[in-house]
């Protein structure tokens, strides 16, 4: 075996090591070949998670791998709606599949797994109250609490009614997020005349 490919062999260790994941793409920018790739997966010292994208056979994951393979493969989303939800500790159980913000301008991405449910933002709306959480070793855009309760709202009937209620009530059971700030974000949303009497309900009897 050349030193050339142990060196590459020994770098796409060591950076999957540092990184978590990597798509094929950034191996290519570090200057690893394709071919290297693919015969560490065939030697089964690297995993393909999906197309394009790799770990190491051992390692290890947090229950929230999911939103960072996401995160990998779509890199302009924000994950949102009871993903964000079930991340901050205020769902029952994680979804079957990842909701991901894409602005109205962005291309559908051409992934079968993770399974992923699309939602179009305005720009403006895509980008506020987004909070960047390390899981594992890959850094995942989500929305804020505030910000996932307004959007729930918004979808309610994508999601559930009953879902979107007893999210709002957790989420000021828990004082994760208080009526005046999720009202203030409302407004923004566009989404505070509907939503002024679920949460003043809700807000009387925290």
């Amino acid at each position: 075996m050349s030193a050339s490919r142990v060196s590459q062999r020994e770098r796409v260790l060591s950076l999957l090591a540092s990184r978590g994941m990597m798509r094929l793409r950034e191996f290519g920018e570090a200057g690893i070949t394709a071919a290297t790739v693919s015969r560490l997966e065939r030697d089964g010292a690297i995993t393909r998670l999906a197309r394009g994208l790799y770990h190491l056979a051992d390692a290890k994951f947090d229950q929230q791998h999911s939103l960072a393979e996401v995160a990998k493969l779509i890199p302009r989303g924000v994950i949102c709606l009871t993903s964000a939800l079930a991340f901050h500790g205020l769902a029952d159980q994680l979804p079957t599949h990842v909701w991901v913000a894409l602005s109205k301008k962005d291309w559908r991405p051409r992934i079968t797994y993770p399974a992923v449910r699309i939602v179009r933002f305005p720009p403006k709306l895509l980008m506020t109250n987004v909070e960047y959480h390390m899981i594992g070793q890959t850094s995942v855009p989500i929305y804020g609490v505030t910000k996932t309760i307004v959007d729930l709202f918004r979808y309610r009937r994508v999601v559930g009614t009953p879902v979107v209620i007893k999210a709002m009530r957790e989420t000021l059971r828990q004082r994760k997020a208080t009526p005046a700030d999720i009202a203030q974000l409302a407004m923004q949303a566009r989404a505070w005349k509907a939503m002024a009497p679920y949460l003043t309900m809700l807000a009387s009897y925290d």
